[in-house]
């Protein structure tokens, strides 16, 4: 067991990691609507383009509802599913590939070199004055992001089986904060412009503030990770087998048929979740005509509840009724929260149902997180936890396009009561799981 200094700095190190992450992939959630509007508009200047080209070639083909916002604009949903699921995609490709290296060269190399990729994506948004430029920022980030599996590694490095658990809920509250910070950063930023009225490739945009704010994050985060972070993997336990190919869908690689489970329930959890949550800001816009700040609270409840549940709940009551009673307890509270979501037209009530879905998702990720690290051996727990950060990857780069097109085509209402149906494939998953002995 490593000394008690020692864990705290790893712990440290990799909350602020694995919230800056989810600081990069949330924070642009409150700025889909504007961002769309705002190169629409540098494209009519420059006689069209892709976007242009995007919103008139599926013009016709929406959902036609009793919108509360006549002003919102439904192809913001397509629009903000591609971004969010290019994010998720490249994650995916490449969680495997960082954890697997981590497990043969070590945990600290690996996040140095991906915490710089970060800094460079963020620092090329903060110029994004073209579209593509914005896309380009995006792909290095979501690129970069793929180390969730190597930060979650090293936290498994430096707890005990029995304390497992705990150490994933901690994990949790690094998500919870950063879905907090991420939109509330989006939320404010989103009220000073930095627009400079020019056209060119590089320039200052409404919403460079959001991303110099997460330009700075990643400047601490790889500062403080060259200073104290310590390798967490001794050289005696990595895993030297040099033999690779392509690490897309390494699923079938698992032997161990516990871990197998987890990798599926959690895929099919993610797609259901992911696609509701990134479709959030959307309903909201479109029933209560929710702006920017308004989004920014509405995100404050959902990660505010995140932490608390994980943070208090999940680390004091996990050990008496055990992961996977915890992990079933999340999908019921999950199919509860979306089925209201579906139906319910009073804000309050919207408030509610929030505070009921992030309930239930505090209770799924960090134990199905534990059940992946418990069935895995220390060689093998950089790969099987790339391959389970992976699964969600992937489903976080199918679940917000696909729900984005669900949305558009049949409305909101159909869209959550689909997705409180699908949780019920996660669940027969979860099932076949034995809880283990820790």
């Amino acid at each position: 067991m490593p000394s008690i200094d020692r864990k705290k700095a790893t712990f440290g190190v990799v909350f602020l990691t694995i919230f800056l992450d989810m600081v990069g992939f949330s924070v642009i959630f409150p700025l889909f609507p504007a961002m769309l509007d705002y190169y629409l508009g540098k494209e009519e200047l420059l006689g069209g383009g892709v976007l242009t080209i995007f919103v008139n070639s599926i013009q016709g083909f929406a959902f036609e509802g009793d919108s509360q916002n006549p002003s919102f604009r439904l192809e913001t949903v397509i629009f903000g599913g591609i971004l969010g699921s290019l994010y998720a995609l490249l994650q995916f490709f490449f969680a495997p590939i960082w954890g697997r290296l981590s497990d043969r060269i070590g945990r600290r190399p690996v996040l140095l070199t991906t915490l710089f990729g970060t800094c460079i994506g963020y620092g090329l948004w903060i110029f994004a004055g073209d579209f593509w430029i914005l896309v380009f920022s995006r792909i290095l980030s979501g690129v970069a992001s793929g180390n969730l599996s190597v930060a979650t590694a090293a936290i498994a490095d430096v707890t005990s089986r029995e304390t497992r658990s705990k150490g994933m809920a901690f994990v949790g509250v690094a998500f919870g904060l950063g879905f907090v910070v991420g939109p509330a950063l989006g939320g404010f930023a989103s009220q000073w412009s930095w627009d400079d009225n020019t056209s060119g490739i590089f320039q200052m945009t409404p919403f460079s503030l959001a991303a110099l704010i997460s330009f700075c994050l990643a400047v601490i985060n790889i500062l403080w990770l060259g200073y104290a972070f310590k390798e967490t993997l001794p050289e005696r336990k990595r895993n030297t087998d040099k033999k690779s190919k392509p690490v897309i869908f390494e699923l079938s690689r698992i032997k161990n048929l516990a871990v197998r489970n987890t990798c599926l329930a959690y895929l099919f959890y993610m797609v259901s979740f992911s696609g509701m949550e990134f479709t959030l800001t959307f309903l909201a816009v479109e029933r209560f005509a929710y702006e920017p700040l308004e989004i920014m609270k509405m995100f404050l409840l959902i990660g505010g509840t995140l932490i608390f549940v994980q943070g208090y709940l999940v680390r004091k009551f996990v050990g008496k009724i055990g992961e996977k009673t915890m992990a079933i307890s999340g999908i019921f509270i999950g199919i509860l929260a979306f089925g209201m979501i579906a139906l319910i037209k009073h804000e309050s009530w919207f408030f509610v149902s929030l505070f009921l879905m992030s309930t239930g998702v505090a209770f799924i990720s960090p134990t199905l997180t534990s059940l992946t690290s418990l069935y895995s051996s220390e060689e093998t727990q950089g790969f099987h936890l790339g391959v389970f950060r992976s699964s969600g990857s992937i489903a976080r780069a199918i679940g917000p396009l696909l729900a984005g097109l669900i949305f558009f085509k049949y409305g909101s209402s159909f869209a959550y009561l689909l997705g409180a149906l699908f949780l019920i494939v996660p669940f027969c998953f979860l099932f076949r799981v034995p809880q283990p002995k820790t």
